[in-house]
């Protein structure tokens, strides 16, 4: 096969979640709607826990972040697959390919963080609940948001440069509906083996760091939960932990059952449904698991719009 260098070209094509014809507008209307919820769920959240000042504290801080991560994942996959599901070609840029991918990589390496900073806090929340005040001080709550920002960056950078300043031969069409440095590796025409030995270095490092601190923290509030004698307390404990650890099943379960399955079952269309599910409906669950699971939201909520409404009348 001839070589080219898809540098060259106007950029790739991307092969979609389907190529069946008939699927394209039932997923359009679909994918809109859960599109569509994400936006308002999210971008709710976040307002919501500026508005609000007795959701003023670090358990919604991190949650207003952990929205803001799934809002921006979100939108750097959808827009995009929704434009295709109605175009005939599914063109991206060479520009626009590595744009995707650096703030995918930003914001899904940032979401293993966020999530593990929420674990830390609700151990110390119910641990060591008279220093809490102290020890989720506002310096070590931007500290831990800020971490996570900067080393997702770091690593959104490295991948996305070390990928696109390489050069692709062959066929520049993708398979996938999104631009993922796993299926960009197989067009590369050299150093593909060592990028695909970085990536699996610091996808290992980002899941397995991430889910130590998440199961070191769960462990040692069950241990607390345990040693409880009140019932009403161990109810308010697992009450408190019980949207974040929702939150964690999904999406660690997620990843687990797209990276770990035997090579026996493991195809492209099941990489696809394991992508679509944290990539666009995870994002849409967190808000609705923090909403419908917490009395605080939900009386928050009831606040807002009774403000609202007072000062329009």
């Amino acid at each position: 096969m001839e070589q080219k260098n898809t540098t060259s070209l106007p950029g790739f094509i991307l092969m979609g979640v389907t190529q069946s014809t008939e699927l394209q507008l039932p997923l359009f209307g679909i994918f809109f709607i859960i599109y569509a919820v994400t936006v308002m769920g999210n971008l709710g959240m976040i307002i919501l826990t500026k508005l609000d000042s007795r959701l003023q504290t670090p358990m919604y801080f991190f949650i207003r972040h952990l929205a803001f991560i799934d809002l921006g994942n979100s939108t750097v996959i959808c827009p995009k697959m929704l434009v295709d599901f109605v175009m005939n070609e599914k063109n991206i840029s060479f520009y626009a390919c590595a744009t995707q991918l650096s703030f995918f990589l930003l914001f899904i390496i940032s979401e293993f963080f966020i999530l593990s900073a929420m674990a830390y806090d609700r151990y110390v929340a119910i641990c060591n609940p008279l220093l809490y005040g102290v020890i989720m001080s506002q310096r070590r709550c931007h500290m831990l948001v800020g971490i996570p920002y900067l080393y997702s960056t770091f690593q959104a950078l490295l991948f996305t440069s070390k990928i696109f300043t390489l050069s692709f031969c062959g066929s520049n069409i993708i398979s996938h509906f999104y631009c993922d440095d796993v299926f960009l590796l197989p067009m590369l025409c050299s150093n593909a083996e060592e990028m695909q030995l970085l990536i699996i270095l610091f996808s290992a490092l980002n899941l397995i760091s991430s889910l130590l601190v998440v199961l070191g923290s769960y462990i040692l509030i069950l241990l607390a939960i345990c040693r409880m004698h009140s019932a009403e307390g161990r109810r308010k404990a697992f009450s408190t932990c019980g949207s974040h650890l929702t939150v964690v099943v999904v999406f660690y379960g997620t990843l687990f059952f797209m990276y770990l399955q035997p090579k026996s079952t493991h195809s492209l269309e099941n990489d696809k449904i394991a992508s679509v599910f944290y990539t666009l409906v995870i994002p849409m669950l967190n808000p609705l698991i923090y909403s419908l699971r917490n009395k605080e939201v939900k009386n928050a909520f009831y606040r807002v719009l009774k403000n609202q409404f007072k000062i329009k009348t």
